[in-house]
């Protein structure tokens, strides 16, 4: 059997509990799926998990399967300097 590989684009986030603690959620936006798992590793196997199930459904329901071209994106951050003395609300 032939396979193609897909490569999907994720973005994984820690997101903080009042408690202190800490869980970390991924993206997939070109799906449109997230999960969470209590580490980066744990939530990596789930949103992988979730991207296949995605896929497979998607094929077997025989609708387009939407991809990421990754190798054609630029994907950076950019930081911007604010001036000190304006009263503004970080989260």
């Amino acid at each position: 059997m032939d396979i193609k590989v897909l490569d999907y684009r994720i973005i994984i986030e820690p997101e903080k509990y009042k408690d202190g603690g800490i869980v970390y959620v991924a993206h997939c936006p070109t799906l449109g799926i997230s999960d969470y798992g209590d580490s980066v590793e744990e939530v990596m196997l789930s949103i992988k998990d979730g991207i296949q199930l995605a896929v497979e459904s998607l094929v077997a329901e025989k609708l387009e399967v939407p991809r990421d071209e990754v190798q054609d994106q630029i994907i950076t951050t950019a930081r911007v300097n604010f001036p000190m003395g304006l009263n503004m609300a970080f989260g």
